[in-house]
């Protein structure tokens, strides 16, 4: 049976929109990698549109220019830290064991995301004023997110030392970016396991 002409509008549009959405996702996959590699002022509009297979102008019809190309990575990246750790703290009854969800949760986002780290350690200032500030709330939310589960387990320690002791982690978890080098990766297995410890020793150092 035929469909309606105002039910192929809307198949094509949900088609046109899931391209889209699927074209914008590949620009961000490849703004992480290449800012990491060579460095925000390093990349031209160019480059990120080669690296996807379109022109330097076709870029503009997702992203206004390469600084919301930087902001929509790293506002992304921090609402979607900040979503999922929400959901772990809120999922789990036990104190312990919600923090322990929730240093897997990050140590499985830098495994999955290096080159999201190294952007944002080298190239968070390069950001617009008003984004840099969304970025920084929605880290320091996802930060209050370790205190409120970790004053449940340590109800002795004040929420300045609990934060000193989530930023810790943090360290330990994000450093692996840095320290691995691209060609040379450990087991990952391996490594999972060893910044799961070294990042619990850290929030539960006496």
């Amino acid at each position: 049976m035929p469909t309606a002409p105002h039910a192929d509008a809307e198949i094509r549009q949900t088609g046109r929109s899931r391209a889209k959405a699927t074209r914008r996702a590949a620009l961000l996959d490849a703004a992480a990698r290449l800012f990491a590699e060579r460095g925000f002022n390093g990349v031209s509009i160019e480059d990120l549109g080669s690296a996807v297979g379109v022109s330097g102008p076709a870029v503009y019809r997702h992203f206004n220019s390469k600084h919301a190309v930087l902001a929509a990575l790293l506002t992304g990246v921090s609402q979607d830290l900040l979503d999922g750790g929400q959901e772990v703290a809120a999922s789990r009854n036990d104190a312990e064991e919600a923090l322990r969800g929730l240093v897997a949760f990050h140590v499985d986002f830098a495994l999955k995301h290096p080159d999201v780290i190294r952007v944002h350690d080298r190239d968070l200032d390069s950001l617009p004023a008003d984004d840099s500030t969304l970025v920084r709330t929605l880290q320091r939310t996802y930060v209050e997110v370790w205190v409120s589960v970790l004053a449940r387990l340590l109800p002795e320690a004040d929420a300045a030392q609990l934060r000193v002791r989530a930023h810790a982690a943090f360290g330990l978890i994000n450093s692996t970016p840095h320290s691995t080098h691209r060609s040379r990766p450990p087991r990952e297995a391996w490594r999972r396991n060893l910044l799961e410890q070294m990042a619990w020793a850290a929030l539960k150092a006496e």
